[in-house]
């Protein structure tokens, strides 16, 4: 470690404690999507008391939807805005995009909590809260670690570009307005949730919904109905089906269990109006899982494909085929080499803060780092949030790790921007 980097180690373990309460204020936040404002306010009040540029704008829906990339939510963006702190390098070093999400799910329901999800309490080491692990302490971890390499008195070559961008739970669309307003950068890092393993990769996520016909009749002449309720539960053992086939079939060498990456299946099953009355549409919808060497278009037709296949063997089915649509949440995977020189920045910087070998392998779930690789920005993703919390009831980060990642993150900040 150079003598800059113990620099930036010692500032960061000396303002240990203004960082943890910097956390704490974004938790108390309930910034479901949607409500993002106020907590872009905190971060903003950050960047004026430690010097960074800021830009601050509404996305604007009309510029959003001419991109490729563009996911249609049905959401205004008037009134949340996206957030941009440039830390301006002295010249000749490398530029760095540091990326992560302020908008969270909602926590309810509130009665299966046994904190205050917006409480922020510290117990036994853990900072617990909606959004502690998915993504607040990321964010937390990106600002701090430039604050304190500025408290350390260290100047780079290289700009930073610090989003923190809204409406992540829904699409990437925050994201994609920073690449439409001109940031980019010579690399990225996106700090969602790790557990401090480097990531080079991100899965794919579809949205699916399923329409089945079935067809009502008198509760006096039952025996006549066609249950869409018995039909639509067909097709959702169709969709589990499908499942066991891509997991006996799909590999990835950073992907050595793929169950999590691959992960298909039934999130909604809807179906009826009324008790005594037998229902004549069910509707499906669900998610697909895909691994970063997936074409998603060749998925979504083998899907469809399969569905058709299960319905040809039922003799309703077969007449009154299910309709599948493609609508929602749409995030492609992505992956950069292994060997790429952001990925060998971290890992040197991990082993001389932690003195342990870092762990390289995918991300389980889609992130904004498939925006940023899709317009040329090589990302790969480091945070200290725990995946296993992400959407979770009680939600937690590990506090150390939150520490562990500042540094981490801080040191490779200077390593790849050059500085004095």
């Amino acid at each position: 470690m150079s003598s800059v980097q113990k620099k930036v180690v010692e500032a960061v373990d000396k303002h240990r404690d203004s960082a943890i309460d910097f956390l704490r204020s974004l938790l108390k936040v309930p910034s479901v999507t949607g409500k993002e404002k106020e907590v872009q306010g905190i971060i903003v009040a950050k960047y004026n008391e430690i010097g960074l540029k800021v830009d601050m704008w509404d996305l604007d829906p009309d510029q959003l939807a001419k991109a490729p990339e563009y996911v249609e939510t049905g959401h205004s963006y008037r009134g949340r805005p996206n957030l941009v702190g440039l830390l301006k390098g002295m010249g000749g070093g490398r530029s760095l995009v540091l990326n992560g999400h302020v908008d969270v799910i909602p926590p309810e329901p509130r009665e299966a909590w046994d904190i205050d999800p917006w409480g922020a309490e510290i117990r036994e080491g853990k900072i617990f809260g909606r959004g502690a692990s998915d993504m607040k302490s990321g964010i937390a971890t990106m600002v701090m670690a430039v604050e304190n390499i500025i408290k350390a008195g260290v100047k780079l070559k290289g700009d930073v570009i610090i989003e923190t961008v809204i409406d992540e739970e829904y699409s990437s669309n925050g994201t994609l307005g920073c690449i439409l307003r001109g940031y980019k950068g010579d690399a990225g890092i996106s700090c969602e949730a790790s557990d401090l393993e480097i990531q080079p990769s991100a899965t794919g996520s579809m949205w699916f919904e399923i329409t089945v016909q079935g067809r009502s009749a008198s509760m006096s002449r039952i025996w006549e109905a066609v249950s869409a309720v018995d039909k639509g539960y067909r097709i959702a053992q169709a969709v589990k089906e499908y499942q066991e086939i891509r997991l006996s079939e799909k590999t990835h060498p950073l992907y050595k269990d793929p169950r999590a990456a691959l992960a298909c299946f039934v999130g909604m099953f809807n179906a009826g109006t009324y008790p005594s009355s037998s229902p004549d549409v069910c509707v499906i919808k669900g998610r697909i899982g895909l691994l970063p060497s997936e074409n998603p278009l060749r998925v979504q037709q083998n899907f469809i494909d399969y569905i058709r296949k299960v319905s040809d063997s039922d003799p309703w089915l077969k007449d009154h085929q299910p309709e599948v649509y493609f609508k929602g949440y749409r995030g492609e995977p992505a992956e950069i080499p292994v060997e790429h020189p952001i990925n060998n920045t971290l890992k040197r910087c991990f082993k001389d803060v932690t003195g342990k070998e870092p762990v390289v392998k995918g991300h389980e779930g889609a992130t904004d780092a498939r925006v940023l690789i899709k317009y040329g920005i090589p990302t790969t993703i480091f945070g200290p949030g725990t995946i296993t919390q992400m959407h979770a009831t009680n939600e937690w980060v590990k506090v150390d790790n939150f520490v562990d990642a500042m540094k981490v993150l801080a040191t490779a900040i200077t390593d790849w921007c050059g500085c004095r």
